[in-house]
This record gives structure tokens, sequence and C-alpha cells, in this order.
């Protein structure tokens, strides 16, 4: 892109409507939640696609934190949308809503954020993507978030990293003393 260009964060939001059907139960009777992580990953493609104009992959989840279970037999929403754009990567946010209909039972199973990466059909290397326009308070606040969330992470990328280098076997076990597990006999 050689001049700066923005869009709307409403231009590619994104609705996701589907029903759970028996074949996507797990052996509880629950809704399997790999069903929803994939149904999540598609949602985040279409809607980082959409703001990118090009194709994208998904480079990292934060954490999926299942709050209510989903059963057969509910209407699943997921709602969409671009937070933050660095240069090449969107943090996409994803809201999940189940709904018994029948009952008129409305339950958040879970929020999620997924960095997402446009790249370069041609050379799959990243490519720039539009900037954010942003339109109101809300939008801010995602945005600002989006962007602390962003550093979080690094640091966090980094500071296992450390650790890793740092550790010492012997300061480890002695670490496991009282963990659920056998170490090895001398």
């Amino acid at each position: 892109m050689s001049e700066a260009v923005y869009r709307t964060v409403k231009s590619s939001q994104v609705i996701l409507k589907e029903l759970m059907v028996p074949a996507y139960a797990n052996f509880g009777g629950k809704v399997h939640g790999g069903t929803i992580l994939s149904l999540m990953d598609k949602i985040a493609y279409t809607c980082a696609a959409t703001h990118a104009k090009g194709y994208c992959v998904t480079a990292s989840v934060d954490s999926v934190d299942f709050v209510n279970p989903v059963e057969v037999g509910d209407l699943l929403t997921l709602y969409a949308s671009v937070n933050y754009v660095g240069k090449s990567s969107m943090e996409v946010g994803i809201k999940v809503v189940s709904e018994d209909f029948k009952l008129g039972i409305v339950k958040h199973t879970n929020t999620s954020y997924f960095t997402m990466v446009a790249l370069d059909e041609q050379t799959r290397k990243p490519c720039p993507v539009a900037g954010l326009q942003l339109e109101d308070e809300e939008e801010i606040r995602r945005f600002v978030m989006g962007k602390l969330r962003k550093r979080l992470r690094r640091a966090h990328q980094q500071e296992i990293t450390d650790i890793r280098k740092a550790l010492e076997l012997g300061q480890a076990l002695s670490e496991l003393e009282g963990e659920n597990c056998l170490l090895p006999k001398e």
C-alpha cells in the first residue's frame, strides 16, 4: 500500500450462527470444544480476510476459557470484529453465545482473541493491511486493549524464553516435591 488506507471496524464485522447438531456432541453429551474452536477460527479468518482484502492465517489464539457448556440443540452465535491492526497483523475479538431458543435461555460461552496475519498470496510473506478507522469510544477502547494484549503476549513469550534458558535441572527437581508426578529412580 503506497498511501494510507483505513477501513472501519464495522466494514469487516461478521456474525455466524449455527445450530448445534448431535454430530457435534462429545462423550459427555455436550458440544465438543473442538467444534466451537473450529467455528471460531473460521469466523476469525472471515473477519480478518475481509479487512485485509486477502489471504490471512491464524498466528496465535489467546486463552479460550469455556465458561458455560453448549448443549446439542442450542443455536450458537459467534460475533467477530477487528479490534487492533498492526503492520500485517490483526487482532480479531470473538464473542460466543449459545441460545436454547425453546426455553429462551441465552448464555455467554466464551470470548477470545485471535491474532491473524495477512499474507501475500504469491510470496506467502506478511503484507501490509489497512489501518482501522475508529468511530466511537468502544472501538478506541478495543484498539487500545488490543495493543496492550499484543505487548503482554510478547513480554510473556520473552519471559518463557528467559526461564527456559536459565532452567537448572537440579533446582527444577526440588520444585517437583509434592507434585503429582513420579520421578525415575536413581
